[in-house]
């Protein structure tokens, strides 16, 4: 056997003989590009208090990377798929792997921003070829558990990021977040030329780049609208960034409707067990990085966990995440994709409304019940909805559904964090000044308005000042606590009626089994030996 994979799939005769190896290489790579979103929540105070971030270029240091990172994801898939997916995978390790030794290095606000975009763009490549070349890797026999493998991977890297960047943080400055992930993305590289074999679509057609073009208008503008207007307001910037993603989504529609060969075909949305699919992983995501965003600061700020007690506390639910996937391994072939999919999303929707619960006195115990669901929702459910989008898509557009995929998966993570986040910040803002209004000059109270971190850095001048004193500072400590608590039971309520409507949608849309397994008339997937026509007779 050689060194080196140089073999194409597509000239195999069999199954690639170190295709699990090659799945291990290909989780390495995804785990990188999610603990990239997920470890800087705890490195966020230490970059406020370096760079004196406000709350503006927090939010953009943090989605910096998500704009690009879901905008692109679904063109570059497509160039995956015609040129080589895994040269994408080794490239866009390489641009990753760059961005975050820029991050390391920069000392600006805007140059962590840019680094952050660099890392995004690399992300874009990575995650769609990971998705597309283990479809192309393994035979559907035993794809359904590759992609549980997969798909627990992303939800242990939810748990893991915070962990390694807490640990970095005990000895090194913020920097050091970013760097972890340059040896990482070296060892994939080389496991990808050693173990991943290439592949690439045969008989693809020319590339679809007017429709590129208005995907990545339509997702990047959606995306920035739903960042900035909920945060900062609905003034002119994002009110026509909502606008141009409403319009490039209907020109989106007509032109992919009239091409011959599309970027992605919309007719597929009229498959039940695809669209389903998506919207069920769109609202797990939701739902998991929403409450991740506040439940993390509940434990920095309010029980005052170092950066990395709360990583440690965060892993209970990769533990959960583990345990769902194995449960369904078991049952998704017994029970189907429906039960398993309806069953994790009202298990994370309890989870997202246990925490409603939250009050002044909660301790880690209180987030213990919803953090464990919330993993054991996502390994039941999202790994049977991805190998539905995935059976989708004939073998020529296995990085377009990989992109389709993980998009909804970033727009949903994004929605979470914005939506919710502003939703928090309203509550907390709106209970803090009903608790302590007046009783603190106008420019402090503004301060202890923005963040629960300024609140507190607010208390702590109190402290220090003759006409406070240690008892005012602890009542505004108290306020604090308890307007920040009071904000998340508000924000999860909310959330959790959000991840309810979702469920129902999911159970309406997502066909039973019986109707799974009949050959829908309406699929613009029906050539012989198709993915998707595969996918449906299997179900």
């Amino acid at each position: 056997m050689p060194f080196l994979a140089n073999t194409p799939v597509e000239k195999m005769t069999g199954p690639y003989a170190r295709r699990w190896w090659a799945l291990l290489v290909l989780c390495l790579s995804l785990l990188i590009v999610v603990m990239a979103n997920t470890s800087l929540i705890v490195a966020a105070p230490d970059m406020t208090r370096d760079l004196r971030l406000s709350s503006s270029d927090l939010q953009w240091v943090i989605d910096g990377y998500t704009v690009p990172y879901a905008a692109l994801m679904l063109v570059l898939g497509a160039i995956g798929d015609k040129y080589s997916r895994r040269g994408a995978l080794v490239t866009g390790l390489l641009i990753f792997a760059g961005g975050s030794v820029m991050g390391s290095l920069v000392e600006g606000t805007e140059l962590v921003i840019t680094a952050r975009a660099v890392m995004g763009i690399g992300a874009a490549v990575v995650m769609p070829a990971t998705l597309s070349l283990l479809v192309a890797t393994f035979p559907r026999a035993e794809r359904a558990k590759a992609i549980t493998a997969w798909s627990a991977t992303s939800g242990l890297a939810i748990a893991v990021g915070p962990l390694m960047a807490g640990w970095l943080l005990e000895d090194h400055a913020w920097g050091s977040t970013f760097l972890i992930n340059v040896p990482i993305a070296a060892v994939a590289v080389v496991g990808a030329l050693i173990l991943v074999p290439p592949s690439k679509a045969q008989g693809m057609g020319r590339i679809d780049y007017v429709g590129g073009l208005l995907s990545i208008v339509s997702i990047g503008s959606l995306v920035y609208a739903t960042i900035e207007g909920p945060h900062f307001g609905w003034g002119t910037g994002p009110v026509a960034a909502a606008v141009v993603a409403a319009v490039g989504l209907v020109a989106f529609v007509a032109w992919e409707l009239r091409h011959p060969h599309p970027m992605l075909d919309v007719r597929r949305f009229r498959m039940r067990p695809f669209t389903g699919s998506m919207i069920a992983v769109l609202f797990f995501f939701f739902g998991t990085f929403g409450a991740i965003y506040y439940s993390t600061q509940y434990l920095q700020f309010i029980l005052g966990y170092d950066a990395l007690e709360t990583g440690v506390r965060l892993l209970p639910l990769a533990g959960a995440v583990f345990l769902g996937a194995a449960v369904t391994g078991r049952l998704t072939p017994k029970l189907g994709v429906k039960s398993m999919v309806v069953t994790g999303m009202v298990i994370g929707t309890a989870g997202v409304l246990l925490l409603t619960l939250v009050d002044k006195g909660s301790t880690y115990t209180d987030f213990l019940a919803p953090m464990m669901m919330l993993g054991f929702a996502i390994g039941l459910s999202v790994s049977p909805a991805t190998d539905t989008v995935m059976g989708s898509f004939p073998e020529s557009e296995l990085g377009v559904g990989g992109g389709a995929n993980d998009t909804s998966m970033e727009l949903g993570g994004s929605l979470g964090i914005a939506l919710l986040g502003s939703l928090l910040g309203t509550a907390y803002r709106d209970e803090l000044t009903g608790l302590i209004g007046g009783r603190l000059p106008d420019a402090a109270m503004e301060t202890a308005k923005d963040s629960v971190g300024g609140g507190l850095a607010v208390a702590q001048e109190v402290a220090k000042n003759p006409s406070g004193g240690a008892q005012q500072a602890q009542a505004v400590v108290d306020a604090v606590h308890e307007a920040f608590a009071h904000s998340v039971a508000q924000t999860s309520l909310v959330g959790g009626i959000i991840m309810a409507a979702g469920t129902l949608i999911v159970l309406a849309v997502l066909p039973g089994s019986r109707m799974a397994g009949k050959r829908r008339p309406e699929s613009p997937v029906t050539t012989e030996g198709d993915p998707a026509k595969e996918h449906a007779d299997s179900v």
